[in-house]
């Protein structure tokens, strides 16, 4: 299916990123440009894997439901806004950091709406809920200055307009808020899940960007995985670094070979036609990953980790 979007801005918008762009260097917008890191999604899967497999699962099980809840919201909203980047109708700005490299950067489909920034909800979402979990002032300082620091980026690589980015912030910030809220007031997972789930299913009768279908899917593994291991695997943090490190490269693996084989079955015309049945196709491969990255994976830790242990003392 080929998105079309809609164009909408306040002339402060492009003047400001017109501006930034021409005022800039190459060498510093590419310095800048690299900050968008901190609010893409391997970065997530990094943090979130070492305190769900390593640390503090429980902890790490909450910052991927801030996370993931963030983007699916996010989602929802660019498929109502359906707002173009602003580099597809100014020719005075330029598009320095693409979302999906390799992809024409002009296919809305690809690169997604713009409005609002899911680097921005991400990047709130992921650290917010760091500095929400963890309760310490470094963090919060953290939560404070990288969420800044990736939406600034995002306005100077021409992805997003600033308005973009400033609810981007808010969403992220009001997603954190409502999750710890759940939280703290309801002792039952399924129902916290279920609220949740009601909150974001609704998308599906609408929306059609993958970033949805995507996040959406990650979600129900992620529910699905956690209540798995609550229930039958009962997995044990450590705090071995060695083996926190081993885990969280293995769970990598495991995600990026997963991902490469359950599209097999499928071909790519089907896989990027943008029908239904292929973003339904899409929710699921996700929600099949992430539940065995959240639920089945875990449960080699011990017999590995024994037998890693048992080579070491021989």
């Amino acid at each position: 299916m080929e998105l079309v979007g809609r164009t909408f801005y306040f002339a402060w918008e492009v003047g400001l990123m017109s501006w930034l762009q021409a005022a800039l260097s190459s060498p510093v917008i590419n310095i800048i440009s690299f900050l968008s890191f901190f609010g893409e999604e391997m970065l997530f899967i990094l943090i979130i894997g070492a305190f769900y497999w390593g640390i503090d699962k429980q902890m790490g099980k909450r910052l991927g439901l801030y996370v993931l809840a963030g983007e699916t919201w996010n989602s929802m909203i660019k498929n109502i806004s359906c707002r173009r980047r602003p580099y597809m109708d100014h020719d005075s700005i330029e598009i320095k950091r693409v979302v999906t490299p390799g992809a024409d950067p002009m296919d809305i489909a690809a690169q997604g709406y713009s409005f609002p920034s899911g680097h921005s909800t991400g990047a709130v979402t992921m650290y917010g809920g760091l500095a929400r979990e963890l309760k310490k002032k470094w963090m919060t300082v953290i939560a404070v200055v990288l969420p800044l620091l990736v939406g600034f980026s995002r306005v100077v690589v021409g992805a997003h307009y600033p308005t973009d980015v400033l609810i981007g912030w808010l969403l992220g910030l009001a997603t954190v808020l409502v999750v710890s809220f759940l939280f703290s007031r309801i002792r039952n997972e399924l129902v916290i899940y279920g609220i949740l789930l009601a909150v974001s299913i609704p998308g599906v009768f609408y929306c059609h960007s993958e970033d949805y279908f995507t996040s959406l899917g990650m979600m129900i593994g992620l529910m699905a995985g956690s209540l798995l291991d609550t229930h039958v695997g009962k997995f044990e943090n450590t705090r071995s670094v060695v083996f926190i490190v081993l885990r969280v490269i293995g769970g990598l693996l495991l995600y990026l070979g997963l991902n490469s084989l359950l599209k097999l079955p499928f071909s790519k015309a089907f896989l990027s036609g943008g029908t239904t049945a292929a973003m339904l196709v899409r929710t699921g491969r996700y929600a099949v990953i992430v539940f065995l990255l959240f639920g089945v994976y875990p449960m080699l830790f011990a017999p590995v980790e024994r037998k890693l242990s048992a080579l070491k003392k021989s």
